[in-house]
Formats: structure tokens, C-alpha cells, sequence
């Protein structure tokens, strides 16, 4: 009996019976790495928490994150969008209407459809803690509220001015650490969060997450307690500057965040590192049940896809008709439709920004003059004025 040839021909029905085996697995493992996290709908809570002009790269920060979690699938009824000062309407603005991130000017956050849901002196420690807690008023819109169970992953996002275990608010009340950590516990005990992404970019934002005892926790900060968070792209021409290194870095990152994109947790932690930050950023895992790896980005900054399952047999080589117009001559027309180019926001990123053009400051004709005639009288004396005039 040849036992080379039997080896053979059971080695061929054991790599025939082992292949659909392992793409069992990997199809098993895909799907439970997909439904992991066990949540069903995704909210965000996004606060500027300054005033005043010289604060105009809170304001830029949050629109910047704002308009990374909208383009990635949440609508904006599932977004609590806070904005302590107007700066697209503030009279310093050279360009009403509109918020830049980027001294390029090219990529104008504060957008068309942008829906602020507190403004102004609406933003307080008490709202934003009504708020988390859901304890406000019969009256208030479905707009103001976070309407979250115990199936819901939110994003809550702050940037303003802080200290070691505070964040001010309009620079005339602030709120602690611990504050902050109760009011979390209290979202855990009435069952208003799954899991929850807690960033902070302020001065010392650390010190924010340091009391936090709440479940199903990840919290990440701009620096450590006792550094600055530094603020980037200064502009000359309104004075200020567009955004703070961490917010910017984390929006670059976001830029490359696809909703089927694979990127977790642990890319999102090297995000602005000293070199670039200055400040050291932070992060806190210990709270968190999964492992952070597993942890994809879109879990918290996209939006869960309502799927129906179906047995039916569905063609999706019918090719969609175009709808059909009639022209004055009786002739049918086919209407065409086509996408609209997307802003290349990746591109203008890294562009340069635009060579202003040059013009001469205040004094320097009248200056320019004064010299020619200074020289013309050191020259041929006063006799010779007529000749100019």
C-alpha cells in the first residue's frame, strides 16, 4: 500500500475541510469585535466653555470636533452642541459668518448648518450638568436634551480655560473634578450610557479625569497636571490664534476616520505626542471594560448603522431609472444627476497659506515724500522750489 499517496490525499481533504473553518472564525471573530461594545445609538456633548474674542480657538476647537462626528454619521439631533460666545457674528471678525481652524481660510467649521443648542450665557456649570443628568425642565425642547439609555456610547468633548481640578465657565464660575466624576456616576445609576469617551483639552486636563469611579469610563487630556495646553496657528491678521495643538492634531487625525474605518483606541492615544503638543497628553483606561485595542474610533465619534436583515433574494444589478422629462418639442429628455465635488479638507490641511498681497503701511507715501523733498533741499537749496510746484 503507498501511504505517500494516502498522506496526500488526506492532507488535500484537510486543507479542503480547514479553509472554510478559518474564514468561519475570522467571519466570527469580525462580527463580535462589531458588536462588542454592545451599543445600539451614539450621542455627543461638545462644550466651549470661554468668552471673549482672545478665546477664539475654544470656540474653533469644539465647531472642529463638531464637524468631525457630523461627517462621520451623527446627526445633529443626537448632538448637544454648546458654544459659550458667538465669534462667526462678533464684530472683530473680518469674515462675518464664519469660523476658521486653519490660517489658510479655507475651511470654514462654523459651516451652513451648523445648530447650537446652548449659546451665550445659556452655557453654565448648572446646564451642562442638567444636561448629563437629564434633569431639566418639562419645558425644554428635545433639542437641549440627551436623550441616552443604557445601549448609547457619548462623546463628551470640553475646551476652555482650567487649573488643577477645575474648568471655568465665561470666566465666572467653574467646575470641579469631583463634580464632574458625580455627575457621571449619576448617568451609570440611571442607566444613561454604555460606554462613555470622555476628552478634555484645557491646562492641567488631567486632573479632571483623576477622581472619575464610574464604569465603562476612557478619558483622555490635552496635559498633565502642573503644563499648559498650548495654543497653534496664530493669526496676524485678527489677532488671535485659530486652535489650540491638541484639538488641531486630533482634528488631522480625525480628517483620515472613515465610518468603516479599522482605527482604535490606541491610535487615537498617540495622537499629538510631546514633540509636537509640548504638554504631555494623558489618558485613563483603568474604568474601561474592554480592552482599548478593540476599541474602534468609530464606536464613539460615528454613528451605529440600523441594519434589516432579510432571506429575500435581492438584485442589485437593476440598474435605477432616471427620471424622464418632456421637452416643448415633445422630445423625451433623461435628467442626469451627479455628485457634488467634496471639499479636499485632508489637502487644505496641509497647504500653506495664501501670499497676502502686499500693500504699504499707514505713513509710508507721506514719508516717501517727505524724504525726496528733504533731499532736493539739501541739494539745490530753496531757490529751486518753483521748479516743483
Amino acid at each position: 500500500m503507498d501511504y505517500s499517496n494516502l498522506f496526500t490525499v488526506y492532507s488535500c481533504l484537510l486543507l479542503f475541510v480547514s479553509i472554510p473553518c478559518a474564514y468561519s472564525n475570522y467571519v466570527e471573530t469580525k462580527a463580535g469585535q462589531f458588536f462588542s461594545s454592545g451599543h445600539t445609538n451614539n450621542w455627543a456633548v461638545l462644550v466651549c466653555t470661554s468668552r471673549f474674542w482672545f478665546n477664539y480657538r475654544h470656540v474653533a476647537n469644539t465647531l472642529s470636533v463638531y464637524r468631525s462626528v457630523k461627517r462621520l454619521g451623527i446627526p445633529d439631533s443626537h448632538i448637544v452642541l454648546m458654544l459659550a460666545d458667538d465669534m462667526a457674528c462678533n464684530y472683530r471678525n473680518p469674515k462675518p459668518a464664519t469660523v476658521f481652524s486653519h490660517k489658510n481660510m479655507e475651511l470654514n467649521v462654523y459651516g451652513d448648518d451648523v445648530e447650537v443648542d446652548y449659546r451665550g450665557y445659556e452655557v453654565t456649570v448648572e446646564n451642562f450638568l442638567r444636561v448629563l443628568t437629564g434633569r431639566l425642565p418639562l419645558s425644554t425642547p428635545r433639542s437641549k436634551r440627551l436623550l441616552s439609555d443604557d445601549r448609547s456610547n457619548i462623546l463628551i468633548y470640553l475646551t476652555g480655560h482650567g487649573g488643577n481640578g477645575f474648568l471655568k465657565f465665561q470666566d465666572s464660575e467653574e467646575i470641579s473634578n469631583m463634580e464632574l466624576a458625580d455627575a457621571f456616576e449619576q448617568m451609570w445609576q440611571k442607566r444613561r450610557y454604555n460606554e462613555l469617551l470622555f476628552i478634555i483639552d484645557t491646562c492641567q486636563g488631567a486632573s479632571m479625569y483623576e477622581r472619575f469611579y464610574s464604569p465603562n469610563i476612557m478619558a483622555l487630556a490635552s496635559s498633565q497636571v502642573g503644563e499648559d495646553s498650548l495654543s497653534h496657528q496664530p493669526d496676524l491678521a485678527i489677532g488671535v490664534h485659530l486652535m489650540d495643538k491638541y484639538t488641531f492634531y486630533l482634528l488631522e487625525f480625525l480628517e483620515e476616520v472613515h465610518p468603516a474605518s479599522q482605527a482604535n483606541m490606541n491610535d487615537l492615544f498617540k495622537v499629538c505626542p510631546q514633540s509636537q503638543c509640548v504638554s504631555t497628553p494623558g489618558h485613563r483606561t483603568d474604568l474601561f471594560q474592554r480592552d482599548p485595542g478593540s476599541v474602534l474610533i468609530t464606536d464613539f465619534f460615528g454613528s451605529v448603522r440600523k441594519v434589516e436583515i432579510t432571506k429575500d433574494t435581492i438584485s442589485l444589478t437593476c440598474p435605477v431609472e432616471s427620471p424622464m422629462q418632456r421637452s416643448g418639442s415633445g422630445d423625451l429628455q433623461v435628467e442626469t444627476f451627479t455628485y457634488v465635488d467634496q471639499l479636499p479638507v485632508a489637502e487644505i490641511i496641509h497647504q500653506k497659506p495664501k501670499q497676502k498681497d502686499w500693500h504699504p503701511p499707514d505713513g509710508f507715501i507721506l514719508g516717501l515724500w517727505t524724504l525726496i523733498l528733504l533731499v532736493f533741499f539739501q541739494t539745490y537749496g530753496i531757490k529751486h522750489l518753483k521748479h516743483i510746484f
